[in-house]
C-alpha cells in the first residue's frame, strides 16, 4: 500500500490510510489544515507553499467526517474505493484514530476539545478496541490544554507517539531545524512520560549519504537511557525511515538491512523493546 494521501475525496480534515505503524486501517484526523507546524524536517514531504484546503479545523466538521468514514469502514464501503484496491481486506478493522496530518496537533489553541470529539465518536460507534493516537513532536505536550486532552486519551485507551529524531543539540537542528529548544523537548518527554507510558517515534536517514553518526547514535541512545532513569515510561520504540519523496534531495532513505542493524544496537544499549518500519 503506496498512497498515504492526507486527503479524501472532499473531505478536510479526516483522512483513511493503510499505515505500516498502525497495522492496518487508521483514520487520520488533520488538526493542521493550514500546514501550520514549529518543525521543518528534512524529511518532510509535506508541501507548505501549496495553498491549504482550510484555515482551521471545525468541530462539526471533523466530528461529520470522522463519522462517516468509521461507518463507510465498517460496512465495508471503503474496501470498495479504489485507493484500497491492493488491500481492501485492510480496510475492515480500524486500528487507531490517530491526530496526524500536515503540522503539528498541539499547535491548536482547543487540543482538549478534539481530544473529547473523537473519543465520543469513538465510544458512539462502539469502537471500544480502536485506540485514539496523538502523533506529536513533542513540542506542545507542556501546554494545560493539551495536558486536559491528555488525560482525555488516557481515560479513552489512548497512546501517545512523541518524536525524538536526534541525541543532540546540533543533530536535531539539522534534522528537524526547529526554533524550539531540544531541552524542551527532553523536558516534556519526560514529564509526559512521567505520567504514563509513551511510544518513542525516531525517523533515521541518510543526509547526503551519510547516516547518524556513531556518536550521535550513542548520544540518543542515552538520551533514552536518561529518560527512563528519570521516571520516565517507554513502552516502545518506533525506528523507521523515509516512505515518501522528500523535498530535500540529499535526505534519502535507509536500506532495510540498515534500519535493522541500527534497531538491534538501540535494543542493546538501552533494553528497549525496539520496532521497526521501512
Amino acid at each position: 500500500m503506496k498512497d498515504h494521501s492526507r486527503q479524501w475525496r472532499q473531505f478536510r480534515f479526516v483522512y483513511p490510510v493503510v499505515s505500516r505503524r498502525a497495522g492496518g486501517l487508521s483514520l487520520g484526523i488533520n488538526l493542521n489544515p493550514d500546514r501550520r507546524c514549529n518543525f521543518d524536517c528534512v524529511y518532510c514531504e509535506v508541501d507548505r507553499s501549496a495553498p491549504p484546503r482550510a484555515t482551521a479545523p471545525d468541530p462539526a466538521a471533523v466530528r461529520a467526517e470522522l463519522t462517516v468514514l468509521i461507518r463507510s469502514a465498517l460496512t465495508g464501503w471503503l474496501a470498495m474505493d479504489e485507493k484500497f484496491a491492493d488491500t481492501p481486506e485492510l480496510t475492515r478493522h480500524i486500528r487507531d484514530l490517530a491526530f496526524s496530518g500536515d503540522g503539528e496537533p498541539t499547535l491548536v489553541p482547543d487540543f482538549s476539545t478534539y481530544a473529547a470529539l473523537v473519543a465520543e465518536v469513538r465510544e458512539a460507534e462502539g469502537l471500544a478496541d480502536t485506540r485514539i493516537v496523538l502523533i506529536t513532536n513533542a513540542t506542545g505536550l507542556d501546554k494545560a490544554d493539551v495536558r486536559r486532552g491528555l488525560e482525555i486519551l488516557d481515560a479513552h485507551h489512548g497512546e501517545i507517539w512523541a518524536k525524538l529524531d536526534a541525541g543532540t543539540e546540533d543533530y536535531y537542528r539539522r534534522v528537524n531545524r526547529s526554533a524550539v529548544r531540544f531541552d524542551r523537548i527532553l523536558r516534556n518527554l519526560r514529564e509526559t512520560a512521567r505520567r504514563r507510558p509513551i511510544v518513542i517515534q525516531s525517523l533515521f536517514l541518510k543526509m547526503r549519504g551519510e547516516p547518524m553518526p556513531e556518536k550521535e547514535l550513542e548520544a540518543y541512545c542515552e538520551r533514552l537511557r536518561e529518560l527512563r532513569a528519570e521516571g520516565g515510561q517507554i513502552r516502545e520504540v518506533h525506528a523507521y525511515t523515509i516512505a515518501r519523496p522528500t523535498p530535500e534531495p540529499w535526505a534519502t532513505r535507509l536500506e532495510p538491512e540498515e534500519l535493522t542493524a541500527l534497531a538491534a544496537r538501540i535494543r542493546e544499549r538501552t533494553g528497549l523493546t525496539v520496532r521497526e518500519f521501512c
